[in-house]
């Protein structure tokens, strides 16, 4: 875990790689219970025995499940200490090059790619790049946008 102290040290680490998440076991039963919250019910995510007959051999997570863990390994990857408060501004590009098979195992690669001054404080770009272990490619790759304010 990574700790950064405050804004200016943040802007020190623009560039870099800010550290790599743990393995995380994608589990049907965790498709299911996001298929459930979301209402997608995609035949893809959900049904193993037709999912069984495609080229995925089974069935994938959905893009937006994958996405979703990006708070949990942020949590183990890296903190900022000294400011007053932290806000998800939203996502920049986001992709899925290619699918996350339920029983996969997939971690997430975090790089501070940019930084500039808002009212109040900064706004990174962290480059989230979520792997399957084994895989040749990422299966997501997203620009994170987060707002970092500085106290007083």
């Amino acid at each position: 875990m990574l700790t950064i102290n405050g804004i200016e040290e943040l802007k020190g680490q623009v560039g870099q790689e800010l550290g790599t998440s743990s393995w995380h076991e994608v589990t049907q039963a965790d498709i299911d219970a996001f298929a459930d919250v979301t209402g997608d019910h995609q035949w893809i995510h959900v049904d193993r025995e037709r999912a069984a007959q495609t080229q995925f051999g089974g069935t994938i997570a959905h893009g937006l499940y994958t996405l979703s863990l990006g708070p949990r390994f942020i949590e183990e990857i890296y903190a900022v200490d000294g400011v007053e408060f932290i806000l998800n501004y939203g996502f920049g590009r986001v992709r899925f090059p290619s699918p996350l098979p339920v029983g996969s195992r997939v971690r997430m690669r975090a790089t501070l790619a940019g930084l500039e001054d808002v009212s109040g404080g900064v706004q990174a770009t962290v480059t989230q790049t979520f792997e399957r272990e084994g895989g040749a490619k990422p299966v997501c790759v997203a620009e994170s946008l987060v707002r970092f304010y500085a106290g007083g």
